[in-house]
């Protein structure tokens, strides 16, 4: 292989993988949760805003752990909740759901764990780990 493909190859491997951790997640619907949670999977609900900047540090550090540990997208089914949609709904009202930036970890009707409005790389990577191991 030469230096010219080499480079294409990494770069191409580069872009891709926070596009594959990024399409790992979907969107909320509440028959979409049912569903997970019936089939017997362990759910990662992150309570997110687009214009929210703790929303994004989260963000970010989540992708990262997705590329270093490929187990979790493989594992855990990972669903986004939009904030300015579902903020006053039935989901965030049954779960005490406090603010935007909240992660959840749920399997079948137990919640295992949350993070609320913390973007450390250590509590994030624990609750993820939480779930793997649930899963």
């Amino acid at each position: 292989m030469n230096r010219r493909d080499f480079l294409t190859a990494t770069a191409a491997v580069t872009l891709a993988m926070p596009l594959a951790a990024q399409a790992a997640a979907r969107d909320y619907a509440p028959d979409l949760l049912a569903a997970e949670l019936a089939a017997g999977k362990t759910v990662f609900l992150d309570f997110r805003a687009s214009w929210c900047s703790t929303c994004a540090a989260q963000g970010r550090v989540i992708e990262a752990l997705l590329q270093e540990n490929p187990a979790y997208a493989r594992a855990i089914s990972f669903i986004n909740v939009d904030w300015d949609r579902w903020g006053n709904g039935d989901l965030v009202k049954a779960l005490n759901i406090p603010r935007r930036s909240t992660l959840v970890v749920l399997k079948g009707k137990a919640e295992l764990g949350r993070v609320v409005a913390q973007t450390g790389k250590a509590e994030i990577k624990a609750l993820l780990d939480l779930a793997l191991a649930a899963a």
